[in-house]
């Protein structure tokens, strides 16, 4: 069969529609088919304006406030967290296919060799039996220490432990307090009707790597493989060569073009594609469209990288920097931060990307982002800081 060509244009279009961008933001907020349409939403602690879970959702639909993931976490249940690429909440009707990932963490565990210190099986089951009895427990309800010398990554034993347990699938997330994560056993949290469904491993890696795809709507195998890092490469090679997929190639920002692989209705979506909205949106530096940076590169031709571990004398932009899109296009970068005690949000830089003018129309539309930001994150202005 003949690559289906898809242009830049359009391929940008696929993309920011798939990832929930192409539309814009207002409307009826259905909070569980949003995630269920992204795959997964990742978590993040750094609340420089909200936290990175709270900020994706709400580029989606600015409708949405921070209490409304909590709920559909600790009361609805319409939604799981586990490791993706990172920490991330999904949605519970996932759970059938997420059991090798499960094991997968688990072995992954088993054998890395800087996981030192954690409590055997037995000590692994006292803990349990503590939850059973008391309920669902943060990490702050033990007091193990660390021994010996202290180094990046080493945690408590007690922590070792509930994280072991966490990603193995023994214990799950009950809900969070200010972020802190409480446990709670696996069975009071996941639905029993999905904990009884079997699902061989093939059938799961297939539905990992139909779903991506789906997601995706093009991608190459590493592309398919990234997406929820719960296949390996290989894997995902194996399903495509069974798999109903069309061969494609895609135009880059700078017109080369690259193969990848489609879904079966590809032309429908295709046919259907509308310009994405032309409003200004302030993304989050771990949206899933900004996440996979050699994407966002050749799509967009916009290099961006995050430099909250970067030591600030090597940072280009600096600490939290926040990509402006515009359409269907990156426009720029915004380093913005909230004051709470203040009720401000401070704008400390902004850059325009090389060739953007950035005339008085793109600039009102930024004070509109800015003061819809404001308003989500419950400051009561925008300040700017002298040029």
């Amino acid at each position: 069969m003949a690559e289906l060509k898809i242009d830049n244009r359009n391929a940008r279009r696929l993309w920011l529609h798939s990832q929930g961008l192409g539309e814009t933001p207002t409307g009826p907020l259905d909070l569980a088919a949003m995630i269920h349409a992204l795959g997964f939403v990742q978590l993040d602690t750094i609340q420089v304006v909200s936290r990175a879970h709270h900020h994706i959702l709400w580029s989606r639909n600015q409708n949405y406030r921070e209490p409304m993931l909590d709920r559909l976490l600790a009361k609805d249940r319409a939604v799981f967290e586990h490791f993706t690429h990172d920490a991330s909440v999904l949605p519970m009707e996932f759970l059938p296919m997420w059991r090798r990932q499960f094991d997968r963490m688990r072995a992954y565990y088993d054998r890395a060799s800087w996981v030192k210190g954690l409590p055997n099986a037995d000590e692994r089951q006292k803990i349990k039996d503590r939850i059973a009895r008391e309920g669902a427990l943060s990490t702050h309800a033990f007091d193990t220490k660390i021994e010996g010398e202290r180094q990046m990554w080493h945690r408590p034993p007690h922590k070792l432990a509930l994280d072991y347990m966490w990603y193995a699938g023994e214990l799950a997330t009950c809900h969070r307090v200010n972020f802190t994560k409480f446990y709670d056993l696996a069975e009071r949290v996941f639905p029993d009707h999905l904990r009884a469904q079997e699902i061989s491993e093939g059938d799961q890696i297939t539905r990992l790597c139909s779903a991506a795809l789906d997601r995706i709507s093009f991608g190459s195998i590493g592309d398919i493989k990234r997406f929820w890092d719960a296949v390996t490469q290989a894997e995902v090679r194996a399903w495509s060569e069974g798999a109903e997929l069309v061969p494609v190639s895609v135009q880059g920002a700078d017109g080369s073009w690259a193969s990848a692989v489609a879904p079966a209705d590809i032309e429908t979506r295709l046919a259907g594609l509308s310009p994405a909205t032309s409003r200004l949106r302030i993304l989050n530096p771990f949206d899933p469209v900004i996440r996979d940076r050699n994407r966002l590169s050749r799509l967009f031709g916009f290099d961006y990288r995050v430099e909250m571990f970067v030591p600030a004398a090597k940072r280009i932009w600096g600490y939290y920097v926040f990509p402006i899109l515009e359409g269907e296009r990156f426009v720029g970068r915004i380093e913005v931060k909230a004051d709470r005690k203040a009720s401000r949000l401070d704008v400390l830089n902004l850059w325009p990307e090389p060739g953007v003018k950035w005339r008085t129309a793109r600039e009102e539309k930024l004070e509109a982002e800015l003061t819809r930001m404001a308003r989500f994150i419950g400051v009561e202005s925008v300040h700017r800081a002298d040029p």
